[in-house]
């Protein structure tokens, strides 16, 4: 599933191509809206919010798209021919431009006043700017014994945060996935325990290309002395601050070099980049939720 990175640059690559344009074309290929028009309508922008797209037309009305795990907008010159077929789900296109939205999870047309009917439920955007890491811990808090790496995925407590980045961001703060969320939080988080924080980790954790470059010892944060959930999260925001602007080569690591851009994410067998160990790979998450999840069980112990 495209997260919150990949979602910024598509906001992004919709609003160079229809913004500030009236609308020529609205071709809404799903049931629901299959006779609505917003011909003749200026597009005003489109808006990320977590893995959620915004697309805000004159007259008070949004366009709200999510890619799911397959979808995907497709930018051309306007008056290219557009696929037939059911893949197609949403086409929008002005005089210079056309956007096809292929595969896509959700497609609905609803008032602006109104998108929190979609949006609602989710959580601070580490790319957004309602951004808050102490109002995503207080989330992350109201159910202290879920595991770390589930409640890392709960759009309700952060948005964005998908597969990869939650494999990348527990294993450089050293943080095994099970580890229950009042197991991770410490004194900074406004939360009094003795848990151990999981900074665990003697090596570098050598990030660097616009990663950082952290020792898996020192508190997450970007040096900020914030450890904990608050550095956690911080850790994450800053990991897909990182790629929001890179559209190929996504890492971690600082390394493009093919197969080692990332730490564990889609590395399972393989010899970790910073221990020698082999990568685990496993599921986790409520039964028909399971996702997989991908750690270094020398660098994220128990």
């Amino acid at each position: 599933m495209p997260e919150g990175d990949v979602v910024h640059r598509t906001a992004e690559r919709l609003g160079r191509a229809l913004d500030g344009r009236p609308l020529t074309r609205s071709d809404f290929r799903v049931p629901r809206h299959a006779t609505a028009d917003l011909t003749g309508r200026i597009v005003l922008e489109t808006v990320p919010r977590g893995k959620h797209l915004l697309t805000r037309v004159e007259g008070g009305l949004t366009v709200h798209t999510h890619l799911r795990m397959e979808g995907a907008w497709h930018i051309s010159p306007a008056g290219r021919r557009v696929p037939q077929g059911d893949l197609v789900r949403l086409v929008l296109a002005n005089a210079e431009w056309q956007a096809v939205g292929v595969r896509l999870g959700m497609v609905d047309l609803l008032r602006t006043g109104e998108e929190h009917r979609v949006v609602g439920h989710l959580g601070p955007d580490p790319l957004g700017p309602d951004w808050d890491a102490r109002e995503v811990v207080r989330r992350l808090l109201e159910d202290p014994g879920r595991t770390i790496g589930e409640a890392l995925l709960d759009q309700r407590n952060l948005a964005g945060i998908g597969t990869i980045y939650r494999a990348e961001t527990l294993f450089l703060a050293g943080i095994w996935p099970w580890r229950p969320v009042e197991a991770v939080a410490d004194a900074g988080d406004g939360v009094s325990t003795d848990a151990d924080t999981g900074a665990g980790g003697d090596a570098d954790a050598g990030r660097g290309d616009g990663t950082g470059g952290r020792s898996a010892r020192r508190p997450a944060g970007g040096g900020r002395g914030a450890g904990g959930l608050v550095g956690l999260v911080e850790l994450a925001r800053e990991l897909l601050e990182a790629n929001k602007d890179r559209p190929e080569n996504r890492t971690t690591t600082g390394d493009l070099r093919p197969g080692r851009g990332m730490w564990v994410y889609g590395r399972a067998g393989r010899a970790c980049l910073r221990c020698g160990g082999r990568i685990s790979r496993g599921e986790m998450g409520a039964r028909t939720q399971e996702r997989l999840i991908y750690w270094c069980p020398r660098c994220q112990s128990i």
